[in-house]
């Protein structure tokens, strides 16, 4: 099973690398939402105030405020479950709010766990945090 995983990581991860040189260009009159989860995981674009966002790998929104919801795969090593348990994939919503988006800024969402727990934060362009994300709900896969 792990073999699959292993497999599985890379062919996400060359279709990310594949995915990112033919995103769009930014729009100067929106706010751009790049998206970064860690290594081993999937973090994906989902909603944007209630409304479904059609591309998963970015968010681009008026300036402003806006709620944007994203989807988090992440897994849960053993060694936080039990001694004799395998790993476990969570997937999980996350929610993040912020008042001041500009137009013309770059952000970034960057996303990680503690054991079964997600966490979501957001940066501006000059890397200072200005949001953090709460959990709408995770289910194990």
């Amino acid at each position: 099973m792990r073999t699959l995983f292993v497999v599985g990581t890379l062919g996400l991860s060359a279709g990310l690398l594949a995915g990112c040189s033919s995103l769009p260009d930014p729009d100067p009159g929106q706010a751009w939402i790049d998206l970064a989860p860690r290594q081993d995981t999937a973090l994906h674009a989902v909603q944007v105030d209630d409304r479904d966002w059609a591309d998963k790998r970015y968010f681009e929104v008026t300036p402003g405020s806006h709620e944007l919801t994203v989807r988090y795969l992440f897994e849960v090593a053993s060694t936080n479950i039990g001694p004799s348990s395998e790993p476990l994939w969570r997937d999980c919503q996350l929610n993040v709010k912020f008042k001041d988006f500009d137009a013309g800024q770059r952000y970034q969402l960057q996303a990680g766990s503690i054991g079964f727990r997600p966490w979501l934060k957001l940066y501006d362009d000059k890397r200072q945090l200005v949001g953090q994300g709460l959990p709408a709900g995770c289910q194990r896969t």
